[in-house]
């Protein structure tokens, strides 16, 4: 005849200074402080007996010396070894173990997890229509108005019209410039040539006022433009006449400046318009800025108020 140990509260075999509940066949995890009055606990969720889990790193209980000790082997197991509360127990003990790790992961990895991107726009079809998707409208890239021309040396910019371009290679190398975009060949000799072409640079020294500098500048600004260039050669077959068209004071960048404009005549071709603006600059009293312009006359020519609109937009550079 088997004895087992009654339900009831014991020294716990893992804190004397507590008591643990012993339902009959294993210690549950309900624990008191000594002395209090004799009360069952609450009976578990779901009616499944608790005890210590045995196994996975903990100690199987053992009651103190002079305690009521509990069978080593629960009723009905027939010898050594876990009986069915137990092993429901260890079973209940490792489920709940396994759903608090993979909770846990789940729970770090989706505060890990990225933002995901953002959806790709997509076109709806047009009410009405054939059902073809409607693209997006086109966002406008930057104006070839919006660049400007550097002038290092004078401290300066010139604004660049739609339609031109700063050149990489050739042009004036003395000078900053801007030309056309657009060529064509030239009328007599020398390969193509651009409608409009603008340079900025230091005036030579001798000359103390933008007004005396214009003056002497603008022969050779024709010269070179509708002449003989540098290379000494007649692009336009030579200029046969010139005639003044404009000689006043303007105001270039907050400084009193002055220009002169020849409209020529030449050899062969629509012939065009010249202007010298010379103007002090910001690098020096006795230094002077002085910007030659030259437009083709004619349908393909750049409209000739573009000569006032870019010296209006002159600026101090920075």
């Amino acid at each position: 005849m088997s004895m087992t140990t009654p339900p009831g509260w014991y020294p716990d075999p893992s804190a004397p200074t507590q008591e643990r509940w012993w339902d009959g066949t294993a210690w549950s995890a309900h624990t008191r402080a000594p002395g209090r009055p004799p009360q069952a606990p609450q009976t578990p969720q779901y009616g499944y007996p608790q005890q210590p889990p045995q196994g996975y790193g903990f100690p199987p209980a053992q009651p103190q010396a002079g305690a009521p000790a509990p069978p080593s082997s629960p009723p009905g197991a027939g010898g050594g070894g876990l009986g069915k509360g137990g092993l429901i127990a260890v079973i209940t003990a490792g489920a709940v173990l396994v759903a608090a790790i993979v909770t846990g992961v789940v729970v770090l990895g989706g505060e890990d997890d990225p933002e995901p991107p953002p959806a790709a726009a997509t076109t709806q079809p047009v009410p009405g229509g054939s059902g073809a998707p409607t693209p997006p409208p086109a966002t406008p890239g930057p104006s070839a108005g919006a660049a400007v021309l550097a002038d290092q040396l004078n401290g300066i910019t010139l604004p660049v019209p739609d339609g031109w371009e700063i050149p990489e290679f050739g042009g004036d190398r003395e000078a900053a410039s801007m030309q056309t975009e657009e060529t064509y060949d030239c009328p007599a000799e020398g390969g193509y040539c651009h409608h409009g072409t603008v340079s900025s640079r230091t005036a030579p020294a001798g000359q103390t006022t933008p007004e005396a500098v214009a003056k002497a500048d603008i022969a050779k600004a024709a010269e070179l433009a509708y002449g003989k260039d540098v290379l000494d050669r007649q692009k336009h077959g030579g200029i046969t006449s010139h005639q003044e068209v404009k000689a006043e004071t303007v105001t270039v960048a907050g400084k009193q400046g002055h220009l002169v404009r020849w409209k020529v005549v030449t050899g062969k071709g629509p012939g065009g318009y010249v202007q010298s603006l010379a103007f002090p600059s910001n690098m020096g009293p006795a230094s002077i800025v002085l910007v030659r312009f030259a437009f083709d006359a004619g349908p393909d020519g750049p409209p000739l108020d573009g000569m006032d609109k870019i010296t209006q937009g002159i600026r101090n550079a920075g």
